[in-house]
């Protein structure tokens, strides 16, 4: 159980910086489409600070770790996040189309971190560093991880928005299916298709990756 724990916890400490990246996508983006809200509430930056919510980054987060480690069935119910980033969409230079921009924003600054995190991989085994390796591989796992979670098309998870602008869904329709975004969201994941889905996107494009810039896959 103790081992377990500090697995955890490494993967925790290794999350902080992702989700901060991730919603920092989303205010860098929303700026710079005219959206200063985010700006306003310093929330263009990439110090993990400004990005945590006490619920959702800290104390569920840390209450999966310990129930991962009890082996509770539990700890698959539940889910963490980041502060949301509050987005105006009547500021945005274009509102449908920028919306998605922003929306995918977080994401992308996921994949942009697995591709850095990849390469310092790539210069530990250069210099035979064991701990940056091993750090930089969990958090490029994580980040890939996240980027396709995000991109899932339940509201309000950044692919609902794609998906929204793909299929011309009307703001109340959208809003109606968001009022049960949470508990789909909840179901959904414990769909096994849907967990092979993830764990199979995640692991095959960190091997991507790896490959790319010549790292031997394990």
């Amino acid at each position: 159980m103790l081992d377990a724990l500090l697995d955890g916890l490494i993967w925790y400490f290794a999350l902080i910086p992702i989700i901060a990246i991730h919603e920092f996508g989303h205010a860098w983006a929303a700026d710079k489409c005219g959206d200063p809200t985010a700006r306003s509430l310093g929330r263009v930056t990439i110090n993990p600070i400004a990005h945590m919510d006490m619920l959702g980054t800290v104390i569920l987060p840390l209450l999966i770790i310990f129930l991962g480690a009890m082996e509770s069935s539990l700890a698959g119910f539940i889910i963490g996040w980041g502060k949301p980033v509050p987005v105006y969409h009547s500021n945005l230079n274009n509102p449908r189309r920028d919306a998605v921009f922003v929306a995918l924003a977080g994401p992308f600054m996921n994949l942009i971190l697995a591709v850095i995190a990849v390469i310092v991989i790539r210069l530990s085994l250069s210099f035979d560093t064991e701990m940056a390796l091993d750090t930089a591989r969990i958090i490029a796992q994580l980040s890939l991880f996240l980027m396709f979670f995000n991109l899932l098309p339940i509201p309000p998870l950044d692919g609902s928005y794609l998906l929204k602008f793909v299929t011309g869904m009307s703001e109340l329709t959208y809003q109606s299916i968001a009022r049960y975004g949470f508990i789909i969201l909840i179901v959904s994941l414990q769909i096994p298709a849907i967990q092979f889905g993830l764990q199979y996107a995640t692991l095959h494009t960190l091997s991507f990756l790896l490959q790319l810039f010549g790292v031997p896959v394990r």
